[in-house]
């Protein structure tokens, strides 16, 4: 039963994979300007991935802490060490959009671990 439930986990991770990359690719392909609170935002993290991050360059209209911004230039910048992109493309809005949809993925991973916990495993379906 527990090698079934990893095949069940698999199936819904790639199916939520692939669900939120045909989403990312028709709200990129549609929205090529930042959108709603992105407008406050994407140049914040740019400033991040840039590697500004003194307080004075602070957006005040921002009132979350700057984990999101600190893990995007945790991402991107190994990938253009890696793959030789310049900062023009790594610190894009589309690549910073690509960060949140990981990190989509890696919640879904954490719910899966939080349903581990809170059901005892005969009950586990998936």
């Amino acid at each position: 039963m527990a090698q079934l439930e990893g095949y069940y986990f698999s199936a819904a991770l790639s199916c939520t994979f692939l669900v939120s990359c045909l989403l990312f690719s028709a709200f990129s392909r549609a929205l090529r300007e930042p959108y709603m609170d992105e407008i406050f935002h994407l140049p914040q993290a740019q400033r991040y991935c840039e590697g500004h991050f003194s307080l004075s360059q602070w957006d005040p209209m921002i009132t979350t802490l700057p984990g999101l911004y600190l893990l995007s230039v945790g991402v991107v910048k190994p990938a253009s060490w890696i793959f030789g992109w310049s900062e023009h493309v790594v610190c894009s809005i589309g690549m910073l959009r690509f960060v949140n949809l990981l990190f989509s993925v890696g919640n879904f991973y954490l719910l899966y671990l939080l349903l581990h916990k809170v059901q005892p495993r005969h009950k586990a379906y998936f």
